[in-house]
């Protein structure tokens, strides 16, 4: 397929939640999201009523609404076991379930209205420990990156409502080569080729912090640890 094959699709499930301390060993969190009770405000930096436990990594302007494809889940449950509970849809923590739309067809920079708001990617999601805690399966966090099912972030250009069963609409595209999926997995990569790195940098749409990161990755010299943020030691 295509990434021009779906241009939309609808909201399946909407979630928010609260920072709360979930594990007593460990920091708060907002990973534990609960279905919207009808549709919700979307503002520049999330939606009204979902929190992030530590803005140093979590949310802000350039993440501030999380979706994932609903079918990922279905694949999880055949590789991880049926009977796991968190294999659900919000069960990673996402604002937004919807089926269709994947990081293979899903480029940085894309434009989405998603019910009157108006949305734009940045970045795929760099999982951390709390992904392990949350679903009791240790190496979840590890499994997002070797699969690239991570889901993706957006940046909210334009406020307004979103709900279930509204409608996902691609309106823009600028850079077909650039799937989440491709510079996810250049992001997760210890030590990439300086010239791509120098490529991403200039991609876009893309997030500030992976600007950051992706100059950093073009000095030749230098070699990040991508699995740091997931162990949970």
């Amino acid at each position: 397929m295509s990434h021009m094959d779906r241009t939309s699709t609808t909201v399946a499930g909407l979630f928010i939640g609260r920072a709360e301390r979930i594990w007593p060993d460990r920091p708060p969190s907002a990973i534990r999201k609960v279905r919207a009770d009808g549709p919700m405000d979307l503002t520049i930096t999330g939606f009204t009523g979902d929190e992030q436990a530590d803005l140093r990594v979590h949310g802000g302007p350039e993440k501030a609404v999380m979706q994932y494809p609903l079918q990922h889940y279905a694949v999880w449950k055949d590789e991880m076991g049926a009977s796991e509970p968190g294999l659900r849809a919000g069960g990673f923590g996402e604002n937004i379930s919807a089926a269709g739309f994947d990081e293979q067809t899903v480029c940085i920079g894309d434009r989405f209205r998603i019910g009157t708001a108006f949305v734009q990617v940045t970045q795929g999601r760099t999982p951390c420990w709390k992904l392990n805690r949350h679903t009791g399966i240790a190496r979840m966090a590890a499994e997002f990156v070797r699969t690239g099912r991570t889901g993706w972030y957006y940046r909210v250009l334009e406020p307004g409502w979103v709900g279930q069963g509204d409608t996902i609409s691609l309106v823009e595209r600028h850079n077909p080569d650039w799937t989440v999926a491709r510079v996810t997995n250049a992001r997760l990569t210890s030590r990439l080729d300086t010239a791509l790195a120098r490529e991403i940098v200039s991609i876009p749409g893309l997030s500030e912090n992976w600007q950051r990161s992706f100059g950093r990755k073009a000095d030749a010299g230098y070699r990040d640890d991508p699995e740091a943020a997931w162990r949970d030691g």
